[in-house]
């Protein structure tokens, strides 16, 4: 599949088909996600592969009150609860803070080990665009998947589920957010779960949100290709 046709292909699916899904595809995928830019190459990033039914159900009784409870879940989170692979991509910020104390970043004088003198968590950024490689792949590959955010008040549930636990060495990677992947529900069963956003709300077009040379300029051109004030 042509990168374009990738790209337009590309939506969050929330309801999925029994079928398997081959390991290949997310072993694809993984392989994808290491390729994401990372400041520093500092590379601060894990995947938390669940594709078997107990470690799956497992982290949705972490993540969701009405699994863990034997509740009913709503028509949203039964359509996500089919899918037979999640994948939980993780930020570990002790990979940036060593990497910046390193002695080639020492010499550049950016050396400083306190989070609060970063613009801003690279390490949360870095594995985010991580994770639009792996949905990239999974289209490519002609399957659906979805990213999204955990429960707040289950983060650590979550986290202990999957071992993701702070130890007297070492700082316990974090988990971002997390990826249902399978392979799309037939369309009459999509139809009948919830729809996302994207199914109510107009796309904006790029010419709306980009801005050449300063915010508020907008993009429209005059007849020499200069910004129009």
């Amino acid at each position: 599949m042509e990168f374009a046709e990738v790209v337009r292909r590309r939506r969050m699916t929330r309801a999925y088909a029994p079928d398997p899904v081959d390991p290949a595809v997310v072993e694809a995928a993984l392989a994808a996600a290491t390729r994401a830019p990372s400041a520093g190459f500092s590379q601060g990033w894990g995947f938390v592969v669940l594709d078997t039914p107990d470690a799956v159900h497992g982290f949705w009784r972490a993540q969701t009150d009405a699994a863990a409870d034997g509740g009913s879940p709503d028509r949203w989170l039964a359509g996500m609860m089919t899918a037979p692979v999640v994948v939980v991509p993780c930020s570990r910020r002790s990979a940036y803070l060593d990497r910046y104390a390193e002695a080639d970043k020492r010499r550049a004088g950016l050396h400083e080990r306190d989070e609060d003198r970063w613009a801003m968590p690279y390490w949360h950024l870095d594995t985010a665009m991580a994770s639009l490689l792996v949905l990239q792949s999974v289209t490519d590959a002609g399957l659906g998947a979805c990213f999204f955010g955990l429960v707040p008040d289950r983060v650590e549930a979550v986290k202990e589920r999957l071992g993701l636990v702070d130890t007297a060495d070492e700082e316990a990677p974090h988990p971002i957010g997390a990826i249902t992947i399978g392979h799309p529900a037939p369309p009459a069963d999509r139809a009948a779960g919830a729809r996302g956003s994207a199914s109510r709300r107009r796309r904006t077009p790029w010419q709306e949100v980009a801005h050449r040379g300063r915010w508020g300029a907008g993009w429209s051109t005059d007849a020499h290709g200069e910004a129009a004030g």
